[in-house]
């Protein structure tokens, strides 16, 4: 099964599937590792790792590079987060053709003005115009090869704080425009607005979560109220970030790694995630 159809099956599944923010292959062999159903290619872990902030500030072949690391490196599909689409209609055909030809299982595109602005920060958000990004939705329909190709359309309304009309208006011209999934985001600390989007919503299409604001939301509660897919969208990075600084202040207080050996992966757990044993029969 095609990486492309194995993620169409996630999202229509009765199941709710559960993918994870993966920013480099490593990550992505950690979260096969644990268990997961896919991998999400945040633009915003891309971005920072590479000490940039997410502001669209990255090219397109940058994310498919990263992206076709991720996708590379496990038998998990991959859904990829390509902002705003790069540009105009013909930007977004062309992102579509290469996404697709590297085997990657689908692309979310979100409707901000470009360059557009990570959700969580403050300062307002700039929505495009929703008959324009609906016409960016429909040209990335009509470029995919083939219809296992997932195109998922990321409605910011309530980002924006635009309100449900808004944003229920929105998903509506999107799925009319062929979207196979809805991409429903907010910041508010519980799921209430999620809850009222998928009641008037009734189910139209899969829809996708980022629960990254209100954690405490239950899997099974989500998937009774009619989520399809939740995306831990930046765990992994922020995770690393604090294990990190851990480690490197302790180095630095006691003036060796004495003390934190116990409490970082030994050298033979990377040797086998980059499994050095099947490398080296294949160059004996």
């Amino acid at each position: 099964m095609s990486k492309a159809a194995q993620l169409r099956e996630l999202l229509e599944r009765k199941e709710i599937a559960r993918i994870v923010g993966s920013r480099d292959a490593l990550t992505a062999l950690l979260v096969e590792e644990a268990g997961f159903d896919g991998l999400w290619a945040s633009s915003f872990e891309i971005s920072a790792s590479r000490a940039l902030p997410d502001l669209g500030l990255l090219t397109m072949s940058e994310l498919l590079e990263a992206s076709s690391h991720v996708n590379q490196a496990t038998s998990l599909p991959l859904l990829a987060d390509c902002d705003t689409g790069f540009g105009g209609n013909i930007n977004v055909v062309r992102t579509v053709r290469q996404f697709e030809a590297a085997d990657i299982g689908g692309i979310c595109l979100e409707d901000k003005v470009f360059p557009k602005r990570n959700s969580f920060l403050g300062g307002g958000q700039n929505l495009e115009d929703a008959g324009e990004f609906a016409g960016r939705i429909q040209a990335a329909v009509r470029a995919r090869t083939t219809g296992d190709f997932t195109v998922v359309a990321r409605v910011e309304a309530l980002i924006a704080g635009a309100g449900l009309e808004e944003a229920l208006r929105r998903a509506h011209l999107y799925a009319d425009a062929g979207a196979d999934a809805i991409l429903i985001h907010s910041k508010e600390s519980t799921p209430a607005e999620i809850l009222e989007f998928l009641r008037a919503w009734q189910a139209r299409t899969p829809v996708v979560v980022v629960p990254t604001t209100y954690p405490h939301w239950d899997l099974a509660e989500a998937q009774a109220a009619g989520v399809s897919m939740v995306i831990y969208a930046n765990h992994a990075l922020r995770a690393s970030v604090s294990a990190m600084r851990d480690v490197l202040g302790e180095i630095r207080l006691q003036g060796g790694t004495g003390g934190v050996e116990d409490t970082i992966a030994p050298m033979k757990e990377l040797f086998g995630l980059t499994q050095v044993n099947r490398w080296e029969e294949w160059s004996a």
